[in-house]
């Protein structure tokens, strides 16, 4: 197995942890606060990570294109949290959860058409399947 396929299945293992441990924390407090609150923890974290895994001589190497992407990746990330904890803090975890995977099918989309990524019939029919999941799931 590739390291990245590796990676990404130990993010999908957290992500899993993510949203139900979160419903947990929402209890009593509102998704905006609750939102906050993991917010500060998650910029802890990562700030810690990066003192300790990002070479300082790396920082020379970020350039104006890099902070573009990089911050309307950001502005996106936020937005997404924002709605997922709103969704979260009123829905069931698996509902929410599940429906928000369906943002596999916008990035296939979007690195189709902006990453010129190809895209291969057996992703075509995944995507599919997964948009068919998704209204089975969605409606009740």
């Amino acid at each position: 197995m590739e390291k990245w396929v590796f990676y990404a299945f130990v993010s999908m293992f957290f992500a899993g942890f993510t949203s139900v441990i979160a419903k947990m924390g929402l209890a009593g407090i509102s998704g905006e606060l609750g939102l906050t609150i993991r917010t500060l923890f998650v910029c802890g974290f990562v700030l810690i990570f990066a003192w300790l895994a990002v070479p300082f001589q790396e920082l020379a190497l970020v350039g104006q294109r890099n902070l573009l992407w990089l911050g309307l990746s950001g502005v996106t990330t936020a937005l997404s949290w924002i709605f997922y904890y709103k969704a979260l803090k009123v829905g069931d975890v698996a509902t929410v959860a599940l429906i928000d995977k369906g943002s596999v099918v916008v990035a296939m989309l979007l690195a189709w058409l902006l990453l010129r990524e190809v895209i291969t019939w057996r992703m075509v029919v995944g995507a599919g399947l997964i948009v068919a999941g998704l209204l089975v799931i969605a409606r009740r």
